[in-house]
């Protein structure tokens, strides 16, 4: 184990004997099918993908900037009681070295001690936060959900994001089944972009006019083409694939209701991600197309590369400070001062994730090597620059 991971496991996640660190839900994923786990304050993890390790690895210094901090990768374990209690433990590996994805999962790290247990029976206890206010719920659709807060009128509802718990239920019930074969993970550490907010509102976006991996089956093949051609993807490039959003009610929407929405449907969806419930967040605009436009220099930078299926991540703070902000950090954006003197330069943050399907000249194994730029993720990003455009102007007029 490198003393950086060493150094990352004493300092950011919850530890445990035998130098294991408890995994939790991350309550903060609004899109993708793959688990995403809170492994400290300022760190996640996620299933490791031999191609996306590559990618992190290997990171073109044009988009460094644009993706989450890549910090090493961990075995992660699970047992289950009598009781059908589970605990996922992640642990570092004895090597680092070498082609980790292809060794054998047991070789890499044995626990040394007895696993303490988190419980999924004990799940809803996540949702629900200690004070006094109470949810009242309503459902508008299925992939679309209004939760207001209350004072005083506890019900136990959700107050996280459904689809994270949805994923992290998903790879429970995987491993489980799994568990007679297999007990040992690899999961990449990933920064937790989130962690300096209060309140996340987070967007998710599929980037691009095509989402299948030149490595995709037939079948895969025509059902990504058919769901581009479906949805705002082959119109505009991109299309919503998850949001939250707090604006005195949390908002919850997920990729289901995305792919249904028209491009006057996708407009509407967006004004509502940058609207606090009083007013559009006009403050953000200017930070958030900053940065979209440094992310469209950097990818015309990139000879070779294709990023499909990938996903731009827009992430502010829907409590935004009262006070000057907190330090900038690594990748984010401080924007301009808020008029209305409720917050001082809001920090917004806009990045790259999900590279399972990325490709280029240099992963020398692919079949398929491209010639040129990603003229259909770069086509989505011009897109939403001019749709996000369009908002600015509509403001201030």
């Amino acid at each position: 184990m490198s003393p950086a991971l060493e150094a990352l496991m004493q300092a950011d996640g919850t530890p445990y004997p035998g130098k294991g660190v408890m995994l939790e839900p991350f309550v903060h994923q609004v899109g993708g099918h793959s688990c995403v786990l809170r492994f400290g304050e300022q760190t996640i993890c996620k299933p490791l993908i031999p191609r996306e390790h590559q990618f992190y690895k290997s990171l073109p210094p044009e988009v460094r900037k644009f993706t989450p901090q890549y910090k090493g990768v961990v075995s992660v374990s699970f047992e289950e009681d009598e009781e059908g209690n589970l605990c996922l433990i992640a642990y570092p590996l004895h090597s680092e070295s070498g082609d980790l994805e292809n060794k054998d999962p047991s070789s890499d790290c044995e626990p040394k001690t007895k696993m303490l247990k988190w419980s999924n029976k004990k799940q809803s206890t996540l949702l629900l936060d200690n004070d006094n206010y109470g949810c009242s719920f309503q459902q508008k659709q299925a992939e679309v959900l209004y939760l207001s807060l209350e004072k005083g009128n506890v019900v136990p509802q959700i107050k996280h994001n459904p689809w994270s718990l949805k994923c992290h239920q998903q790879h429970l019930q995987r491993m489980k089944e799994n568990a007679k074969h297999r007990n040992q993970y690899k999961f990449i550490l990933l920064e937790n972009l989130t962690w300096r907010y209060t309140r996340p509102c987070v967007l998710d976006l599929k980037m691009g006019t095509r989402q299948h991996g030149d490595d995709a089956s037939e079948e895969k093949k025509a059902h990504q083409i058919r769901k581009c051609q479906q949805s705002t993807s082959a119109s505009i490039g991109v299309r919503l694939c998850g949001m939250q959003v707090h604006s005195g009610q949390l908002m919850f929407m997920n990729k289901y209701h995305g792919r249904k929405l028209t491009l006057a449907g996708f407009k509407e969806a967006l004004y509502e991600f940058f609207h606090d419930g009083r007013r559009l967040r006009q403050e953000l605009l200017s930070p958030v197309l900053r940065r979209l436009r440094e992310m469209q220099a950097a990818l015309e930078a990139c000879e070779s590369y294709r990023f499909y299926s990938s996903s731009l991540l827009i992430i502010y703070d829907g409590d935004p400070p009262r006070t000057p902000s907190r330090p900038r950090h690594r990748g984010g954006e401080e924007g301009d001062e808020d008029d209305t003197g409720e917050a001082s330069s809001p920090e917004v943050d806009v990045r790259m994730i999900d590279f399972a399907h990325t490709t280029c000249r240099h992963f020398g194994e692919d079949s398929v090597v491209h010639e040129g730029l990603d003229s259909g993720f770069i086509f989505g990003l011009q897109n939403l620059i001019t749709i996000i455009s369009q908002l600015e102007d509509h403001s201030s007029d």
